[in-house]
């Protein structure tokens, strides 16, 4: 399951009207009962009352966020939580979840992941609507599924502990949920990053929901019988625990992914003329790499690789990378270097893997002609013949204030010119075929720019084979 997160980035409008809509709809669940009344039968207020308390509680404590009892004894103490200055994205703990969906009616099990959702929100605009959206995505899903499961008989099944037959109508809640937050998060990621798709979903993620579910069931069978909500709570301490698990590796992602910020920005200060270069690159990459089929975190490893690809540029003077005219032989040699230094600058950072290799030859040429090394055809490592072709393709559609970008049609046919000698042709027909399904939003300089007449982008042939300036080879 997923939701937003973002911070500080400005959504384009499409999004923004995208989340009113969601936002209405949800609404709408929410008061289906004073709009259709009958629809829903009574609800139990304090059960509702003490799922929601629950979910927030295993929410916070699977997310190592203070949970709400601790959050209010530090405010009445009148000092600062630990931790809360930057929340992590919002969540919600299933098992929990779907017990709501099992056992209240579909409005009231819209309301189980309010308060959670909506607990990032702070004075802070950005928050205000990743909380709003989570709210109103998850309060859709639980709707959904509640609606489903009683049009299903399974409130009738549950009661009476009929197993396996109210197993049926329990799988079938759980699979509209999960298409209906996958629906509504992939709609939200194609508005607000148009070109990178929403990508697939993992087996993994499906099998994590039916675990979810059948605890979400377990909850609610226990609830129902002798020992009520005491034994329910119990039920879910092993669940809260695998959950907490999950929950690290996803702070240690984000944190890697802060890392990689943190680099690229310092590239980017440097060579003010590239900004947002490497992360279109990064972004390039994976769309080509999505065409061959590359597993999931092979993808992520290559988006690290391509928007790290320049991250030796901090080793190049300054002067060299900011000007416009032609560089002598001695500078350009002094430029090449660049993928050395970018190997050596990420040699320890043991999370990016393969993609230090990539970062060290992607200026390798199919030829052998290329740098630092001189590798030949496929002795250059895939993520480095990936990141070429990404690398070549945004230079070229880029307008910069020095020149002016490349139509779209014009840059793939000096890619398809170039293949075979400089590119690899797998990855130009990847590109091609990737640009021609999902479309290319070219980069344009700022409004007070004015870009000057273009600059022919031509790759200089070498004169002779170079070899290599540094260390050759992957760490």
């Amino acid at each position: 399951m997923a939701e937003i997160a973002g911070e500080g980035t400005a959504l384009p409008k499409a999004a923004v009207r995208y989340v009113e809509v969601v936002l209405l709809a949800a609404v709408v669940c929410l008061l289906s009962p004073l709009l259709w009344p009958g629809s829903a039968g009574a609800v139990d207020w304090p059960r509702v009352g003490l799922l929601a308390f629950l979910h927030s509680c295993w929410d916070a404590l699977a997310q190592g966020r203070p949970t709400p009892c601790f959050r209010l004894a530090r405010r009445l103490a009148r000092r600062p939580v630990a931790g809360t200055a930057v929340p992590g994205p919002a969540a919600a703990f299933f098992p929990v979840l779907f017990a709501g969906v099992l056992m209240l009616p579909p409005a009231a099990a819209a309301l189980v992941a309010l308060p959670t959702a909506l607990s990032v929100a702070d004075g802070r605009p950005w928050r205000r609507l990743r909380g709003c959206w989570n709210a109103a995505q998850l309060a859709l899903a639980a709707c959904t599924a509640a609606v489903v499961f009683r049009l299903l008989d399974g409130p009738r099944l549950l009661l009476g502990s009929r197993f396996p037959g109210a197993v049926l109508p329990v799988l079938a809640a759980v699979a509209v949920f999960c298409l209906v937050n996958t629906g509504l998060v992939a709609g939200m990621r194609s508005l607000a990053e148009p070109g990178c798709g929403g990508g697939g979903r993992r087996p993994g993620r499906l099998l994590s929901a039916l675990v979810h579910g059948a605890g979400g069931l377990m909850v609610a069978v226990l609830w129902q019988g002798p020992y009520g909500a005491f034994a329910a709570v119990l039920a879910l301490l092993p669940l809260s625990i695998s959950a907490w698990v999950f929950a690290e590796g996803h702070r240690e992602r984000t944190a890697h992914q802060a890392a990689v910020q943190a680099l690229v920005q310092a590239v980017e200060i440097k060579d003010a003329y590239t900004r947002g270069h490497s992360e279109r690159v990064g972004r390039a990459a994976v769309l080509i790499a999505r065409q061959l089929g590359m597993a999931e975190e092979r993808l992520r490893t290559l988006h690290f690789a391509g928007t790290l690809h320049d991250v030796g540029k901090l080793g190049v003077a300054t002067e060299l990378l900011r000007r416009n005219g032609p560089l002598t032989e001695a500078e350009r040699r002094a430029v090449e270097v660049h993928p050395v230094f970018g190997h050596e600058l990420v040699r320890e950072i043991t999370f990016l893997g393969e993609a230090r290799a990539g970062i060290l030859h992607h200026h390798e040429r199919m030829d052998g002609r290329g740098y630092p090394a001189g590798l030949v055809g496929a002795g250059i490592p895939e993520f480095a013949r990936i990141i070429s072709v990404a690398d070549a393709f945004d230079s070229m559609t880029s307008t910069r204030s020095y020149r002016r970008g490349r139509p779209v049609p014009e840059a793939v046919a000096e890619l398809e010119r170039c293949a075979g000698s400089q590119f690899d042709p797998v990855m130009v027909r990847a590109l091609v075929a990737a640009v021609a399904e999902h479309g290319w939003q070219p980069a344009l300089p700022p409004p007070d720019e004015q870009a000057v007449p273009d600059i022919p982008l031509g790759v200089p042939e070498p004169a002779r084979r170079r070899v290599a300036t540094g260390g050759s080879g992957a760490a």
